[in-house]
């Protein structure tokens, strides 16, 4: 039964591939199949499809969803009060003609945007004026929607929604989760500032204007934001790494704060409502996709599943802590094109057969796939993010890969060794 129900999960795969079927459908398909396969009778209280698949599993990552909504909203904020866009701009006029510290202070605009909502939204924030204006000074096309993701990957590990979906998807606590990803920071930031130097250095500069992608016509240029407005980003994220706060809390102070320091009392109340009711649209795709997880992961923890996936994914798995790194670094490509690694997928049913079977420590698990979760949210052709930027600076999300999966493999190579040596024997 084991093996039937692997090949079922590489034919969902497939099926993500060749976009035969989106990635949350074809999941919800999954957890399905591995249920009637695993036995699961239909009916009834306990470990059955309708009750314990379907009905369970679904709100499994509510907490996930509210945090993926707040970031969203605190993002549509930034984006309507133009704190995003005054930070860019603050950062090129300090930059002047100098390429790579113009690409540098974009970089550093989009770790802070990274780090409040993920996806195209947080490439949105930093690369509608940030790309543009680091092709002006000579940055390649390339590296200007490189440099925008590989900071986005760098907030990724502060990005608190990111911690509520570990936490809840493995059953990690958050603590635990905050713990790997604050370790991580530090190599996604060293990797994305060598990726900047290098990139733009290597490359030269090419002093054209060559974005080709239309601009929204709707966006007009707004007036720059108070200087104390620009704090904004680092709200939720001194409270929830400095003061322990939960991440509801932080990102809703993070809402108030940009409200607060922006808005005309008189128009709090439209101005809130108007940026809710726009990141409800913002944050539908991830709370699908979230919802399709969650059945997913309650299937893969059916007795039935259990039992029969448990022996098989233990005799492939490395033992001992060379060669895990070893192992799982070579199988980085398996989180790209929606892959059987990427935890935004059918990696999360694989890291809870991880977890439900005891093959590794919990911690390890969560370090495992917050590694490949640094290369998927940077280097994926299929992600948004990675389509958005690379189109907007008129690129083929192809190009972007190639250009950023060298350094991004290297942080997943140093997650994995921080991960053996903090959680292996």
């Amino acid at each position: 039964m084991g093996i039937a129900i692997l090949a079922l999960m590489a034919a969902g795969v497939v099926l993500m591939l060749t976009r035969v079927l989106p990635t949350a459908f074809a999941l919800v398909l999954l957890a399905l199949g591995i249920a009637v396969l695993s036995g699961a009778p239909l009916t009834g209280d306990k470990n059955s499809i309708l009750t314990t698949v379907l009905q369970n599993g679904a709100p499994a990552l509510a907490a996930t969803m509210i945090a993926v909504l707040l970031g969203s909203w605190l993002g549509a904020l930034m984006d309507d009060t133009g704190i995003a866009a005054t930070l860019v701009r603050k950062i090129v006029e300090f930059g002047g003609e100098r390429p790579s510290v113009v690409a540098l202070g974009v970089f550093a605009v989009a770790i802070l945007c990274g780090s409040i909502t993920g996806s195209a939204p947080a490439a949105m924030l930093a690369g509608v004026v940030g790309i543009p204006a680091m092709i002006a000074v000579g940055v390649a096309p390339v590296v200007a929607g490189g440099t925008v993701l590989m900071g986005i990957a760098a907030g990724s590990p502060l990005e608190l929604p990111v911690w509520q979906f570990l936490s809840d998807a493995l059953g990690a606590p958050v603590s635990d989760v905050r713990s790997i990803m604050i370790k991580l920071f530090p190599l996604a930031l060293v990797a994305g500032i060598a990726y900047v130097l290098v990139e733009t250095r290597r490359r030269g500069a090419r002093h054209t204007w060559s974005v080709k992608a239309a601009r929204p016509s709707a966006r007009v240029r707004r007036g720059d934001a108070p200087w104390y407005a620009l704090l904004t980003p680092l709200v939720p994220i001194v409270l929830a790494l400095g003061l322990k706060v939960p991440i509801v809390p932080s990102l809703l102070a993070g809402v108030l704060f940009a409200l607060l320091t922006t808005t005309r009392w008189g128009n709090l109340n439209g101005q809130a409502l108007r940026s809710l009711y726009k990141a409800f649209d913002v944050a539908a795709p991830p709370i699908v996709l979230f919802i399709a997880i969650g059945m997913l992961l309650a299937a893969v923890k059916l007795p039935g599943a259990k039992s029969a996936l448990t022996p098989i994914v233990s005799a492939i798995s490395p033992a001992g802590a060379v060669a895990f790194v070893l192992v799982f670094t070579v199988l980085v490509p398996l989180c790209l094109f929606r892959g059987p690694l990427n935890v935004f997928g059918l990696g999360a049913g694989v890291a809870g057969v991880l977890v439900s079977g005891g093959i590794y420590p919990m911690p390890a698990v969560v370090g495992l796939m917050a590694s490949y979760n640094q290369v998927f949210s940077v280097s994926d052709p299929t992600s948004t993010q990675t389509v958005w930027s690379a189109q907007y600076a008129g690129v083929r999300p192809e190009r972007a890969m190639i250009s950023t999966l060298p350094y991004t493999w290297l942080v997943a190579l140093g997650g994995m060794i921080l991960t053996a040596v903090l959680y292996l024997p």
